[in-house]
């Protein structure tokens, strides 16, 4: 199999404008991004974006790049363009643009779970919570799996019910999926679904239409940048732990 991580990195954002190029410790934010995504084991890497300013950036630090349409309402339907211009791929690994401290475990992870299952079509990872506070932030995606670890369900609420209030029991999804190339391709026809428009979490599509995600554990807990507040808490982080590139 041959595994294509893509990127998908959109200029404009409503609290975070320009986010894709935002400087981090001297680089913009989709060049950590993309360089720390090469040192998996992925056997190419590729940012896919709506903007030529972006486009121009990946370009200009000899990174690999499509411009794709400006219409797509989120980062799977711009991967299903890269599926339908791409085809030499068998999976394809979404990492988000606006995780700079991506770590290439994380998506070994998910790599290694389609060799080891040849029949599946999507997987992605959480990891657990450790504070009420993180539980119940609605900014935070909750997960619940079975006892073979696919998805029963995702929420912003909390899940399960805190009768007993076990930590153990909760986990925050982790916004990074691997699919089936052809998958991508048959999700992006699938109509959206009430629980996705209720949560607005598109990985409820999948699951309302019958199809089964694995969700495996990780011990990594990545910072996302959709604010200048968690932006400067990545430069800090860096800074102080002596982060390269």
């Amino acid at each position: 199999m041959k595994f294509l991580g893509v990127i998908p990195a959109r200029y404009e954002s409503s609290r975070l404008p320009k986010k894709p190029l935002k400087d981090i410790c001297g680089y913009p934010m989709i060049e950590w991004v993309y360089k720390r995504a090469l040192k998996s084991n992925l056997d190419k890497v590729i940012v896919a974006t709506d903007s030529k300013e972006v486009y121009e950036a990946v370009k200009k630090f000899g990174g690999d790049v499509i411009l794709t349409r400006e219409d797509h309402l989120n980062g799977t339907s711009r991967i299903a363009e890269v599926c339908e211009k791409i085809t030499d791929f068998d999976v394809i690994i979404n990492i988000q643009g606006d995780e700079p401290l991506i770590e290439k475990d994380m998506i070994n992870s998910l790599i290694d779970s389609f060799k080891v299952e040849k029949d599946l079509k999507m997987s992605t990872l959480k990891h657990k919570l450790h504070s009420w506070e993180d539980i119940e932030n609605s900014n935070f995606v909750k997960v619940v799996t079975d006892k073979n670890d696919y998805a029963i369900y995702f929420s912003r609420s909390v899940i399960p019910y805190p009768r007993n209030k076990n930590m153990g029991n909760y986990f925050k999804h982790v916004g990074i999926y691997g699919y089936k190339r052809d998958f991508v391709l048959d999700y992006f026809k699938m109509e959206s679904t009430p629980l996705e428009n209720s949560e607005s979490l598109e990985q409820l599509r999948v699951l309302e239409n019958g199809y089964k995600i694995k969700v495996l554990e990780t011990n990594f807990e990545v910072i996302g940048v959709d604010t200048q507040e968690e932006l400067e808490k990545v430069r800090l982080h860096i800074k102080n732990n002596n982060i390269s590139i």
